[in-house]
């Protein structure tokens, strides 16, 4: 007699975005996985949107709730419930295919040992036959999971399926870091020697960001994540503004060709991203000088 299929807990932070999450549980109720074999629990960060009422209406679905800020917080709320031997983790903005989760078991199962699979992201546009510079900017740069295992070993937690062991090796989620614990945590795991998976069939959906602002508050998060986790307050303020300095260099062509291989032919449409990109790259170069500023005041403030 064949053995049950692995249990599994889906564990989803949410702050607000109530119609996007009633979308992502919806497809997440009517998986290809058995129903009895996987559990959904969805972590309030303190929403003003009833949460609550909306968890009711799903049989797989769990309510907690975390009073302190921040998404790691949430997720490491979530796995202190969890029933599961395999976790997956999304986004309450992602849309999963319906055979997401027995993928991500399939090949939990068929890599044994490893710490964890990093699952495909493709983005949604608003309208695909004419995407916003913004929204081909957000394709190009971020949620680029084959490259995150390979170059930078993490996975982005919209699409990450692991196992209880590992957490309990490695420990729990930075709740300090309100961006960049994702790839805080999986370099823990890629230092504990473990090896770190991408798989193209473990696929969901994510909205792309429309516009500069929508790009810039996101991208200030992982700004001062990045700054904090890279101890950048540490380095001379002479290699910080080189480092800076070579930053803000567009690579342009890199963007026209790989803006070509995604059909777009409009060379305004290209201009358009390479100044969003020069735009960003100020935008991190500004908020680095003030983190480093506040940083070094504080330092000389208490010595």
């Amino acid at each position: 007699m064949s053995s049950p299929p692995p249990f599994v807990s889906v564990i989803i932070p949410v702050y607000n975005d109530y119609d996007r999450l009633k979308k992502c549980l919806e497809i997440l109720d009517n998986q290809t996985y058995p129903k009895q074999s996987y559990e959904i629990i969805v972590v309030d960060n303190n929403s003003t949107d009833d949460i609550k009422s909306l968890i009711e209406k799903f049989e797989q679905t769990k309510y907690e709730f975390e009073s302190v800020p921040g998404s790691y917080s949430a997720r490491n709320k979530g796995l202190s419930i969890a029933q599961g031997e395999i976790l997956g983790f999304t986004d309450s903005d992602c849309t999963p295919a319906t055979n997401w989760i027995e993928k991500g078991v399939v090949n939990i199962l068929k890599n044994p040992g490893c710490g964890l699979v990093a699952g495909c992201i493709n983005f949604a546009f608003q309208d695909p036959e004419n995407p916003h510079p913004a929204e081909l900017y957000d394709s190009l740069y971020f949620l680029q999971q084959e490259k995150y295992i390979e170059e930078d070993h993490f996975g982005a937690t919209a699409n990450v399926f692991t196992t209880r062991k590992i957490f309990d090796v490695v420990g729990l989620f930075n709740a300090t870091l309100k961006s960049g614990g994702d790839r805080e945590w999986g370099e823990r795991v890629y230092a504990a020697g473990y090896e770190l998976i991408y798989a193209a069939d473990v696929e969901i959906s994510h909205p792309a960001r429309a516009s500069f602002q929508e790009l810039n508050k996101k991208l200030h998060r992982v700004f001062k994540g990045s700054f904090y986790i890279n101890k950048k307050a540490e380095i001379p303020i002479f290699d910080l503004l080189q480092e800076l300095t070579f930053d803000i260099k567009p690579p342009a062509r890199f963007l026209f060709r790989a803006l070509k291989e995604r059909g777009i032919n409009n060379r305004k449409k290209c201009m358009s991203v390479v100044i969003l990109y020069m735009l960003l790259k100020v935008s991190k170069a500004i908020t680095e000088l003030q983190l480093y500023w506040q940083e070094n005041w504080k330092l000389q403030s208490t010595g």
